[in-house]
Parts: C-alpha cells; sequence; structure tokens
C-alpha cells in the first residue's frame, strides 16, 4: 500500500517511524515531513494545509490511505476533500473536527450531555468578559476559543492579568482565534491525558499518558505546545479509566453522532483528575504531541490496521498491544520559546543520542541542508527514553539530551516528576 501522512513535527515523525514497520506498506511518504521523518519516510514539499495539492497528490501517486496528523487541516475540511475524490484516510470530518477548532462549541457540548467539565461562559465583548471575571472566583481560566497552536489558555491569578488579558487576546493576540473568548473556572488537581479510537461508534482506549505543558521546571511559567511526556501515567488508574470512559469519552461519541457529524479517528481527552473525578479541560481531535513520541515508543502492534479500521467503521474488528515499559520524552526547544526565538541553528550530536540503547530521536522543528540538521521551529527534538519504571526511562531520555550538542537549545530538567515521585514513594 502506499501511505501519505500529513504534518511535519514530532508527531508525525513518531506516526511514520512505527508506520515504518508494517509489512502492509509499500511506500510511506510524508508530506512535508522534517528533517529527521526523511530517514523513515519519502518527504515532499506540500504543506499540511494545501489541500487541493495534497488531494492532487493522492490522485497522482495513487495514495491509497491518508494519516492526518495535525489539527488545522482536519479543522479546514481535508478529510472532507479527500472522502469526496473517493481516497480513505484517518481523522475527522471538519464538522466533527469543531471539537478542538472551537473551544466553545466543546463547552456546550458538555453542558448539554452532561459531561464533567469546568463551569464557563462564551464572550464576544471585553466589557462583558471582565464584569463577568470580577464577579466570580480566582485563579480564572481564558481561553481562546479556536486554534492557537496549544498557546491559547492562559491563567490569570489575579483581576488585573485576567482584564490584560482578555484585552490582549480581543486585541489579537491570537489572531483569529481569539474573535470569540471562553472563561471557565479552575480546576485543581492533576493533568492528565486520555487517547481513543473512535469509528464513529465504536471505540478502543489506547494507552495513558501525561504531559508537561508548561515551560518551566515544577511545571511553572507560560504554557507551550507540550515540552515532554510519559507513557504510562500512574495517575490514570483502572477507576478514573472506568470513570473517563463513561462519564465523557461514550457521551460525546453518541452525542456527535446524533447530532449528524459523527466522529471518527482520535479523540484526545485532556483531564484534571479533581477531588471529584476526571472533568474534561479540552478536546483534541489528533494525537497529542508530544504524547505521541511515548504511545509510539510502547506500541507493540501494527498500528495501519487499526487506522484503516478506525475509516472504515470496523474498529471492533481489532486490537492493539503495547509494550510493558514506560516511555518518556523530552522536548528540547529553541531558546525563547513559547516567545520568539531564532531560526537555523545548526544541531549536532543526533547520531550520538540515537545510538544510546533504549533513546529514540523524533525530530519536530528541523530542516536538513545537506548532512547538516537546523533547528526550524520551536519546539525541535523530542529524546525518547524507555526504561522499566519511570525513572530509569527518565534516565535514558536525559542521557539522549546530553548528547545532543545544541547551545541554542533548553528543556526542562524533570519531565516525569509527578511519576518518579510515586515510585519514590511506593
Amino acid at each position: 500500500m502506499n501511505i501519505l501522512v500529513i504534518g511535519s513535527g514530532g508527531r508525525e515523525h513518531a506516526l511514520c517511524w512505527v508506520l515504518k514497520k508494517s509489512p502492509l506498506i509499500k511506500r510511506l511518504i510524508c508530506a512535508p515531513g522534517n528533517g529527521g521523518i526523511a530517514d523513515v519516510a519519502e518527504c515532499v514539499a506540500i504543506g499540511a494545509e494545501d489541500i487541493q495539492k495534497i488531494v492532487d497528490f493522492c490522485r497522482k501517486e495513487a495514495i491509497d490511505f491518508v494519516v492526518v496528523g495535525p489539527e488545522m487541516p482536519l479543522v479546514m475540511g481535508l478529510v472532507d476533500a479527500l472522502d469526496a475524490a473517493g481516497i480513505k484516510s484517518f481523522g475527522p470530518r471538519a464538522a466533527a473536527a469543531a471539537l478542538e477548532g472551537s473551544k466553545g462549541f466543546m463547552k456546550d457540548l458538555c453542558r448539554e450531555n452532561n459531561i464533567p467539565t469546568a463551569t464557563y461562559q462564551r464572550f464576544t465583548d471585553a466589557d462583558k468578559a471582565k464584569a463577568y471575571v470580577a464577579g466570580g472566583s480566582l485563579p480564572i481560566v481564558i481561553k481562546a476559543d479556536g486554534l492557537a497552536a496549544g498557546k491559547g489558555v492562559i491563567i490569570a491569578p489575579t483581576l488585573a492579568e485576567a482584564n490584560a488579558t482578555i484585552d490582549e487576546i480581543f486585541g489579537g493576540l491570537f489572531g483569529g482565534a481569539g474573535a470569540e473568548i471562553v472563561i471557565e473556572e479552575f480546576l485543581e488537581g492533576e493533568e492528565a491525558s486520555f487517547f481513543v479510537l473512535t469509528d464513529g461508534e465504536n471505540i478502543l482506549p489506547l494507552a495513558t499518558a501525561q504531559d508537561h505543558k508548561a515551560v518551566g521546571d515544577g511545571d511553572t511559567g507560560p504554557n507551550t505546545g507540550g515540552m515532554g511526556a510519559y507513557s504510562p501515567a500512574p495517575i490514570m488508574t483502572d477507576d478514573i479509566i472506568e470513570k473517563t470512559i463513561e462519564q465523557i469519552i461514550k457521551p460525546t461519541v453518541r452525542a456527535m453522532k446524533e447530532r449528524g457529524t459523527p466522529f471518527t479517528g482520535v479523540l484526545y481527552a485532556g483531564l484534571m483528575i479533581t477531588k471529584d473525578g476526571p472533568k474534561l479541560i479540552e478536546y483534541n481531535v489528533r494525537f497529542g504531541d508530544p504524547e505521541c513520541q511515548v504511545l509510539c515508543a510502547r506500541m507493540a502492534s501494527d498500528l495501519l490496521p487499526t487506522l484503516m479500521a478506525t475509516a472504515t467503521g470496523t474498529l471492533s474488528d481489532v486490537a492493539l498491544t503495547w509494550r510493558d515499559e514506560t516511555a518518556l520524552v523530552v522536548v528540547m526547544a529553541a531558546t525563547g520559546y513559547p516567545g520568539s526565538y531564532e531560526k537555523n541553528s545548526v544541531i549536532e550530536g543526533l547520531a550520538d543520542a540515537a545510538a544510546i540503547e533504549d533513546v529514540i530521536v523524533f525530530h519536530a522543528g528541523t530542516k536538513r541542508e545537506a548532512d547538516r540538521i537546523r533547528a526550524n521551529g520551536g519546539r525541535v527534538l523530542g529524546i525518547t527514553g524507555i526504561g522499566k519504571t519511570v525513572k530509569q526511562a527518565q534516565k535514558k531520555a536525559y542521557s539522549g539530551v546530553q548528547a545532543v550538542n545544541w547551545p541554542q537549545g533548553f528543556c526542562r530538567s524533570d519531565i516525569g516528576w509527578r511519576a518518579v515521585n510515586r515510585e519514590e514513594q511506593g
């Protein structure tokens, strides 16, 4: 089969890396890919959001199946366009991708279907938003309604910061994504990520994971697209998983089907594990990045048949198996991220890192120039370690980080700290 993966990040490198193992694949292509994906797949210079060029390429190259990585082409309707052209693909249609494309839509769906989540209100007017904040408790969470590359969520600890954030978002901080905002209560607890595949009717839970959104050690500083992750997540006990499936996932899948917009693809629930149980923070309609890296590192079975079953409504006929070990990824980012940062710095030592046993180097924002790898984005590398425990996986990942020579980059030094503390406390 000829398989096309859409995207250029660490998630897409991980997907290509695990799909490359499938005996069903004759050609594996990625559009547009990155400097590391080129080692496992053919890269073609077509942007992930260039829908017509992607469709034309699929026709020309006889692509049998398309795996869409990022959220933006899903929200823009890439799957709809592929369907219209008779090309099978993995991912939701645009109407279903609104679960991520509009935080307000997602929150309204939760309210209508009694799905546990934070209380909220939607606003298009700054004065009304400020009045709502003034009458509530602090800290408070302010979100741009649309897609903002994982940076559209701001926690305001004071009234002055909340008002300033409202002005900044309506003033264009996140472009069109901030034309509407969602303001919601701050939930106390611990975050976790839960993934299921669904064909619109059946669901297949995947391995659990936990990521680190904040840029700084101790989960401090502004939110990013993700600075590291590990799988499995000890916080996701069997009881929490069952509650998440019954109270959050199943009602969502059922509601989307009843709306006439069935969700097919991977449904990624960002959860807060509170004293009252799991509550939904947000939905993403694609694999998480960097969670995808640790899920793929632990995957023991062929992923392709499962993705195809998701797209064809036959998910109940397949299963996935997982390695027992823990996988942990440390994201190396360009200095300045998530703010402004420089591009084109040279990265060395990648082969040394990859040569370490149980270390995998996933590329995100990189490009290849002759025999050199250069940084080409904010989050640049995902150094992934595998071990019998979280502590061992953490040690492996950071040994890989130490082997990389990139003075213009940085990473957190404590990825996995909560899980390590749990291990040490028994």
